[in-house]
């Protein structure tokens, strides 16, 4: 392994047209340690990173590596010095094997041959060293989320990585995954690995972290011992005010279904199997989340339940009234809102403007139109209102949504869908790639709106964000409900449920 005491950057500046990324940051990381990197989207940690790891070039500053400068610029040149990078979304070929994927891009001392044997080998005794228990000869795409993730440690591990950039490393892990990822890393650092761990849960990285730097509009608001701060504290250095996490909802009086769905089944964009025989209730004054691994139907559910998918048998039932396959107009009619997971494609048009996304379900109402004829001067009242009652931070309403944030665009379709007061919201991944702040602000609302009276589906893979809203938790697991437990449920207990080893409370 390349020996690398520390690695410092320093005086880091980096500017886009428009945007000061990177303003005069230092930043460092010493050999066996784990240093976490905080900030809000756009706050500068993504950019830092990728000049780190030779995808950027700094307009100032330098990077030194054992006390010596040195320049990186590309990843061919940051894994010769040692540097890997573990990306959230994972850089691999599912039809290859693992061992495969490890080779792709090395040179064979047995060219045009593969050196498959000798990689397959050292993988093994990486595995065995690690604790990263992986198969060589397996195929990616057969592969647990948590295996494809050791996958591509392995990947930067025998590249001779000795500082790994772990970029959201437990975003799709179950909490037992996680808790086997953490000894993983233990040992990396045991042997002395240094790690830059990127997150947004504070309480992994007051877990796992050494020491913490929390950037704030792209510049260091604070390095700090993890010893020595709590997550209020890093919550503070984030924001620069105090964040809300822990919501106190009122008992919920409703009995009512507002929604009912009943042994409903439907296919995936491939034709298998996605839902099956799924059943479960939300009342008026609820919120009930639905917890799950990413890939286990869940999308595919909220898309079924709005009308963007067709049920191949079953029922949903909205009030009461029969709704299954009828059109998304429909259940828009209906009292139906919807926030979909893939706001870029499903929750807005990107190249229209903040207002024409601000009025995409309802530029027909009366409201807002003059027969057949848009009125643009009660369009423009309308859009104002929005921005300024949810808070979206936009240059001008012209402004073409692409331009905005993912806080601010979610926080646009937020306003859209919650301005026609609806009787049913499904919510499906609200505060998927949103800072905290946004994330404080999306969670504000959906309590307001619970106390409005509004049935609330919440789909989400962050299992503490369905901790802290949900009444009634159902988990979901390659297409079923595995049970629908109260949210004071023990998480290792929930975890299990969530790979499948165990079962809850069914929905009666």
């Amino acid at each position: 392994m390349t020996t690398i005491q520390s690695v410092e950057l320093r005086g880091i500046t980096k500017r886009f047209p428009g945007v000061l990324a990177n303003d005069n940051i230092s930043f460092d990381v010493r050999a066996g340690e784990i240093h976490a990197l905080l900030g809000e989207n756009g706050a500068g940690k993504s950019t830092l990173m990728k000049i780190l790891y030779g995808l950027y070039k700094p307009d100032a500053g330098e990077i030194l590596i054992n006390g010596q400068p040195i320049r990186i610029k590309s990843p061919t040149d940051a894994l010769r010095q040692g540097i890997g990078m573990v990306h959230q979304h994972f850089q691999l070929v599912p039809p290859f094997t693992v061992a495969e994927n490890v080779a792709l891009g090395l040179a064979s001392s047995r060219e045009p041959l593969t050196d498959l044997d000798v990689v397959s080998q050292r993988l093994r005794e990486l595995s065995e060293q690690y604790g990263l228990r992986v198969d060589p000869n397996a195929l990616v795409w057969q592969l647990a989320v948590g295996q494809q993730q050791r996958v591509e440690i392995l990947k930067a591990l025998y590249r001779d990585a000795a500082l790994l950039i772990l970029d959201e490393p437990t975003a799709v892990l179950v909490p037992q995954e996680v808790d086997e990822l953490f000894v993983t890393l233990r040992k990396l650092t045991d042997t002395g690995h240094s790690l830059i761990f990127i997150s947004h849960k504070l309480h992994e990285v007051m877990a796992i972290s050494d020491r913490v730097t929390v950037l704030r509009d792209g510049r260091v608001a604070g390095t700090v011992a993890t010893q020595d701060t709590t997550q209020k504290d890093l919550a503070r250095m984030m924001v620069g005010r105090d964040v809300v996490t822990v919501w106190d909802k009122p008992e919920c009086p409703s009995e009512m279904a507002v929604l009912r769905v009943e042994k409903l089944s439907a296919l995936n964009d491939k034709g298998l199997p996605a839902v099956k025989n799924l059943s479960l209730s939300v009342c008026a004054n609820e919120i009930l989340g639905v917890a799950g691994v990413s890939g286990n139907g869940q999308r595919e559910l909220a898309e079924t339940i709005v009308g963007l998918r067709r049920a191949t048998s079953g029922s949903v039932k909205v009030l009461n009234n029969e709704m299954t396959n009828h059109a998304p107009a429909a259940m828009i009619a209906a009292g139906v809102a919807f926030i979909p997971e893939e706001r870029m494609t499903m929750g807005v048009i990107r190249d229209f403007t903040v207002q024409e996304n601000a009025i995409l379900e309802t530029h027909a109402d009366p409201g807002l139109a003059d027969g057949v004829l848009l009125n643009f001067g009660k369009i423009q009242k309308h859009a104002t209102r929005l921005v300024r009652e949810y808070d979206v931070k936009t240059p001008t309403l012209d402004t073409p949504v692409k331009s905005l944030s993912g806080g601010n665009i979610q926080k646009l379709i937020m306003a859209r869908e919650l301005t026609r007061q609806p009787k049913l919201l499904i919510a499906a991944q609200p505060t998927r790639g949103v800072d905290i702040g946004a994330s404080e602000y999306i969670h504000k609302r959906l309590i307001q709106e619970r106390g409005r009276g509004t049935a609330i589906l919440l789909i989400s893979e962050d299992l503490d964000e369905v901790l802290a809203l949900a009444d009634r938790i159902a988990v979901m697991y390659e297409g079923e409900i595995v049970g629908i437990v109260e949210p004071n449920t023990p998480v290792d207990e929930l975890g299990l449920m969530m790979a499948g080893a165990t079962k809850g409370k069914s929905e009666k």
